[in-house]
């Protein structure tokens, strides 16, 4: 599984994911433990993930990863693809649930019938062998632009939001001098505990750390 609370702005969680998980093991009677269980908070842009290298040094020949979709996998169509190639020709089975005509048992059926094919029609088999890679490329290209499409509407989101309120875009809502000098001091006495701050201003634990970061860094700035 895996999600990326930053560009989902803290909203996504593994719930979908793991209801989806849990209908495909009782559909096919199958027992998934909690050691076999890989969770990436993460984005999926890149394969330098935690959970994934464990899962990448765990599996052997035979074994089946299974997902909820593509995008759980990966979000790049180049370096997906050639992973997905990888994991297919060690023997790793792939089942990814919204998409199941990537599934690698769908896939091999695939790479069988062009081999059949070119026995007896070197270019029919030659074509077919394009689709299929044609069909990977397809699918791993549209998550990556999906991810792009996804920042952008955060991003526009944000914009527009701002503009509506009248505040400039990364303005915080409730900073005030008042506690720009007190986080200050925090930042300079760590004597000062946070929990006074998040009393006297009534903000939570969460937006107080945002604020603290972005003074820090308007500080290093």
């Amino acid at each position: 599984m895996r999600i990326s609370t930053k560009e989902e702005r803290g909203k996504q969680k593994f719930t979908r994911q793991e209801q989806a998980i849990d209908r495909w093991c009782k559909e096919n009677d199958t027992e998934i433990s909690d050691r076999r269980i890989y969770k990436d908070d993460a984005s999926g842009k890149s394969f330098d993930r935690k959970a994934w290298k464990e899962l990448e040094s765990d599996i052997q020949t035979g074994d089946t990863i299974v997902f909820k979709d593509v995008c759980r996998f990966t979000r790049e169509r180049d370096n997906g693809y050639k992973r997905y190639m990888e994991l297919l020709n060690k023997g790793i089975e792939m089942v990814f649930i919204d998409n199941p005509t990537l599934n690698t048992e769908y896939i091999k059926s695939m790479q069988n019938s062009a081999d059949k094919m070119k026995k007896e029609n070197l270019i029919g088999g030659m074509t077919l062998e394009f689709v299929i890679r044609l069909l990977l490329v397809t699918e791993l290209d549209r998550a990556e632009k999906e991810r792009e499409i996804t920042v952008k509407r955060i991003k526009d989101g944000i914009r527009a939001s701002s503009k509506k309120s009248g505040r400039k875009e990364g303005q915080l809502d409730k900073m005030t001098p008042e506690l720009e000098v007190d986080i200050r001091k925090f930042l300079a006495d760590r004597s000062i505990k946070q929990i006074d701050l998040m009393n006297k201003y009534n903000i939570s634990r969460n937006t107080l750390k945002k604020y603290i970061e972005y003074i820090a860094n308007k500080k290093c700035i």
